[in-house]
């Protein structure tokens, strides 16, 4: 056999499938309604359905109930009580009188090491604590300053952003 040549190059057996005609009249072998089916709107020129279109029953996006919204570009803290942090200390999971939120990770209050922690006031406090955290609410604050502690809110490039 000859040197392949360029003029002389052939795909390989089966690696090539004959393109399928439709619309060409009967000789094609898909004439008739040209793979289209009989009647109905998918048979009709110009036909265009969505692609969420379900046939005129209730789409899905319609019958699934929604609730609530979330902003897309929403902060959430993980929030820890006034109350929590008392029974943590009588607990002994906390020891000394300055709490952060690396001290609250490792005595396992919070459960993400990197996200923002906010220190809300539901409970009593008795003991004096010196607590840094990214927010606090306003009770939270009136009750560790009036069991004699103070809270410190750390600087923003500490936060998550």
């Amino acid at each position: 056999m000859a040197k392949d040549i360029l003029s002389n190059l052939t795909p390989a057996k089966g690696s090539r499938k004959k393109v399928k005609r439709i619309g060409r009249g009967q000789g094609s072998g898909h004439g008739g309604t040209a793979t289209k089916g009989h009647k109905g709107a998918k048979a009709r020129s110009g036909h265009k359905f969505k692609l969420w279109f379900e046939g005129g029953q209730m789409p899905l996006t319609r019958r699934v109930p929604k609730f609530g919204f979330k902003p897309r570009h929403r902060f959430e803290y993980q929030a820890v009580n006034v109350e929590t942090l008392e029974t943590a200390i009588a607990a002994k999971k906390l020891s000394g009188s300055a709490i952060t939120p690396q001290v609250l990770y490792d005595a396992g209050v919070i459960s993400k090491k990197n996200e923002p922690v906010k220190i809300l006031g539901n409970g009593e406090l008795k003991t004096k604590l010196e607590v840094t955290a990214h927010a606090f609410s306003k009770s939270a604050v009136a009750k560790i300053e009036a069991a004699g502690g103070k809270a410190t809110v750390l600087v923003k490039e500490q936060t998550k952003e």
